[in-house]
């Protein structure tokens, strides 16, 4: 939806307009965030992508999920999947509210 509304806006915003959906996509990045960080990393923020715990600055997706699932830790997987999934829920709230900017 956000792309068809880029198109159909046609660029012919308002400074003021473009500051704001600027804002609103800054919101879009930090919708990814939690305060809390990953498992036995709290400094790292991000729940879509962090270096790995065991791979030094190799990129994991979904990190917190992912390790837990390699450590066979399932009761901790369940709770990350919880969170992730809000996680989700933020960033497509975030793109949905930068769309309606364009309307």
């Amino acid at each position: 939806m956000y792309d068809a509304a880029s198109r159909a806006n046609d660029r012919k915003m308002t400074a003021p307009a473009q500051q704001a959906l600027d804002d609103a996509l800054m919101q879009t990045e930090r919708a990814m965030l939690s305060d809390a960080g990953l498992p036995r990393r709290s400094w790292f923020k991000h729940q879509i992508y962090a270096p790995g715990f065991y791979t030094g600055y190799g990129v994991k997706t979904l990190p917190a999920i992912r390790e837990a699932i390699e450590q066979r830790n399932w009761t901790e997987a369940e709770e990350q999947i919880l969170l992730v999934a809000g996680t989700i829920n933020r960033i497509a709230t975030a793109i949905d509210d930068a769309t309606a900017l364009m309307k």
